[in-house]
């Protein structure tokens, strides 16, 4: 007998509700949930696939242990003995900083990725922590920390009340939305075009996104700091700066007019291919604009300026008086956020507090470029252990950082490694222990990070919407004994963990003057908590002391997981609000608009002025069937469009001798791979675009289906060198390459 249940889609970052068919205990059939407060019943083709991508028959179904060179199948209790075993001989010999730790991007979609990480990094004080943050948004991390203090503080567009929107970089109708969580961002779009409204999108390709603006500009790759500081200039040259309500709360607005005076619209136009005129324009229409806003993403933060265009596209929003601001980018409040703090001056934020041992790459947020990742286990230095053992979460960078191949050969040197991973893929088939949690369909969700960048404040929760099976052993419990194992208290009860976050949490909370539960006895509050386990209790905790809980009775009207799960299909908080101050750290208390590590990477963007590329340039592309690698193994969401092609202009395809449909050669610093390509106006000329994730063709997986049609690994054309030096973000797009008809290199192979 089928039975229908509500699940929150954990398969991108617009977090859409689902209503799941059961039978049994096997999801036949995903649809929308017209009756969720926050995606009103929108659903993209990953939602509709979650049944097919939840049995996907390749999933692990347990543990993995490595025996005589050879992985096979073991019970939890030998796993995580052996992960014991491995680990921690690794810290006592060569300290904590030889144990690094990668957490991939599946990380943010999961409850256990969202409630452990941390305590699992502060329990093994390692600083060898990579993510796949510094290959994708750790730039706008950067700004927003330097800008505002905090490097979670990150305005979203207020789409459904802007009358003006600059997409830079951004292509939300195949990625649904990146740092802006906002289910059917495309109806979100034409609703603005419905009302009048302005579209604008700069991308060197004409993507989806693009063909829906009323203005398209085919930027060249990796000029997209230029531009803005051009439109930052127009701005001041013609007085058209107007912070408004945010006067009170800005400094440095001269300083920045003096650092970019020279990035004329004139002056960047050869550079960016855009012509002054239409510069000029942008930064016209952005500021008459009686609502707007700039929001740029990925395409703009894996460039060599990454931080710098980030900063530049508050910058803009701050000088036309739409930051904070309704129908302009605001702040959001996430349910499980802080208690807000009073307003005044923070601690701030701080870059290169340390450094990687072999590259001096400066830490970012905590962070190490994920591209220094090889070097920093296969390269021996006088100074520091290099890593030799690994835990990798939700992670494949040998397919999502630069020169796989090396970080191949890298990984499979370590003492030890252990992957916390559903499948046996590029990066986890090297592990010593593999933990595989169980489907989405037996876990619960609430998604805790990316609410916080949410186009509506909004709160849901669903319960797993299948009995965990057994054999299995929740994603929560194996990240708690990860934890006892690796800190050196294997065997203690993995309850343990959640109990010592929740005291600490609570014996803080009591002692701060602003939390609603100061004074009170942390026991007490604790022995009030309710949950059927301890992530529950968690939830629970956050909800109550978050800007909109019950504060333990203080507010009797606010949230409590026992409210909130009377309302199954979440509970609307309202639109975005103006918050400044409250959300500024910085050590002013002010928006800080040019920080020092800006300013001293400004002769940088100067020197840009000067560069040209010589030949073809690189970019890469997104697909509304795909996110990253993960989801190639899955029939339903392969074939059609989603095809690792490379595109090519007409003109180079005719000039190189380019048949559609035939293979190239593609050659670039650090590796060539074959792919066949795919002739299309889409693409600017002078630029080739290959897509994310692919190149599932090396042995030892078990990846089935996308084994049969694996792809090329677009990563492997770059040799890691190339950086943003704020953000270690790695260079993926922009990047020089050479493109070359396999029959040319055959012809020339015979002469």
């Amino acid at each position: 007998m089928s039975r229908t249940t509500l699940r929150i889609c954990p398969l991108c970052e617009a977090t859409c509700g689902l209503t799941l068919t059961i039978e049994g205990t096997r999801v036949t059939g995903a649809r929308g949930d017209r009756d969720d407060v926050f995606s009103k019943g929108f659903i993209c083709p990953k939602g509709a696939s979650f049944g097919a991508l939840d049995g996907d028959p390749d999933r692990l179904r347990g543990p993995l242990v490595r025996e005589d060179g050879v992985l096979r199948e073991a019970t939890w209790e030998e796993a995580f003995d052996a992960v014991a075993a491995g680990l921690r001989p690794v810290v006592e010999r060569h300290g904590a900083d030889a144990v690094g730790v990668v957490l991939g991007n599946p990380n943010v979609h999961t409850m256990a990725g969202a409630l452990y990480p941390s305590v699992l990094l502060g329990a093994l004080r390692t600083r060898s922590l990579f993510t796949a943050s510094t290959v994708d948004q750790m730039p706008k991390h950067v700004s927003s920390g330097l800008l505002f203090g905090d490097p979670h503080a990150i305005p979203v567009p207020d789409l459904d009340h802007t009358g003006h929107l600059l997409l830079i970089g951004a292509n939300p109708l195949e990625s649904n939305g990146s740092l802006c969580t906002a289910p059917d961002f495309p109806g979100k779009l034409k609703a603005l075009k419905a009302r009048g409204g302005t579209l604008t999108v700069v991308d060197p390709r004409r993507t989806r996104t693009a063909r829906l603006a009323d203005r398209h500009l085919a930027i060249r790759p990796g000029t997209d700091a230029l531009l803005l500081a051009a439109m930052v200039h127009v701005l001041f040259e013609e007085d058209l700066v107007n912070v408004g309500l945010l006067a009170p709360h800005v400094e440095g607005a001269e300083e920045v007019r003096s650092a970019l005076r020279k990035f004329t619209p004139e002056s960047v136009a050869e550079a960016c291919d855009i012509d002054a005129d239409v510069t000029r324009a942008l930064a016209r229409e952005l500021a008459a604009a009686p609502t707007a806003a700039v929001y740029a993403r990925i395409g703009s933060c894996t460039v060599p300026h990454g931080t710098l265009a980030s900063w530049l596209v508050d910058v803009l929003n701050i000088l036309t008086g739409n930051l904070d601001r309704p129908g302009g980018v605001l702040f959001p409040q996430a349910a499980t956020g802080r208690t807000p703090r009073p307003e005044g001056p923070g601690r701030g934020f701080a870059l290169g507090r340390w450094h990687s041992r072999v590259g001096r790459h400066p830490e970012a947020k905590g962070e190490l470029p994920l591209s220094a990742l090889a070097e920093e286990i296969d390269t021996a230095t006088p100074e520091g252990e290099p890593i030799r053992a690994l835990i990798a979460v939700a992670a494949n960078p040998v397919l999502s950082a630069p020169d796989g191949d090396r970080l191949d050969k890298a990984l499979a040197s370590l003492d030890f490694m252990v992957s916390l991973d559903p499948y046996l893929n590029e990066t986890s088939r090297h592990a010593h222990v593999v933990l595989p949690p169980p489907p989405p369909s037996q876990s619960p969700h609430h998604d805790f990070a990316l609410n916080s960048f949410a186009v509506r404040n909004q709160v849901r929760y669903t319960r797993s919407a299948v009995p965990l099976e057994d054999g299995r052993m929740a994603e929560t419990e194996i990240f708690a004994r990860l934890i006892l194992a690796a800190t050196g208290m294997h065997g203690a009860d993995p309850a343990a963990v959640d109990a010592m976050v929740i005291d600490q949490t609570l014996g803080k909370a009591v002692q701060e003057p602003h939390s609603p539960v100061h004074g009170r006895d942390p026991k007490e509050l604790a022995g009030r908590l309710t949950g059927t386990g301890g992530p529950e209790r968690r939830l629970d905790l956050m909800l109550r002391l978050g800007p909109y809980g019950d504060g333990f009775g203080a507010r009797p009207d606010g949230l409590s997981l026992a409210r909130l799960l009377d309302h199954p299909h979440g509970i609307d908080l309202g639109p975005l609000r103006p918050r400044l101050p409250q959300p500024l750290r910085t050590r002013s208390g002010r928006i800080e608009l040019l920080p020092g590590p800006i300013e001293d990477d400004l002769p940088r963007l100067r020197q840009a002025l000067l560069e040209r590329p010589a030949g073809l340039v690189l970019v890469g592309r997104r697909h509304l069937r795909s996110n990253n690698s993960w989801m190639h193994n899955v029939p339903a969401l392969t074939g059609g469009s989603n095809r690792c092609t490379l595109h090519i202009h007409p003109e180079d395809a005719e000039r190189l001798g380019v048949r559609d449909g035939a293979d190239v050669r593609v050659k670039g610093p650090g590796g060539e791979v074959t792919a066949p390509a795919e002739v299309t106006d889409a693409v600017r000329p002078g630029v080739v675009s290959l897509p994310h994730g692919w190149g599932h063709d090396r042995s030892g997986t078990r990846l089935t289906h996308a084994s049969a049609s694996p792809g090329v690994n677009v990563n492997q054309l770059l040799d890691g060198s190339l950086l943003d030096p704020l953000s270690g973000n790695a260079v993926l797009n922009g990047i020089p390459v050479e493109v070359t008809a396999i029959a040319a290199v055959a012809a020339a192979a015979l002469l």
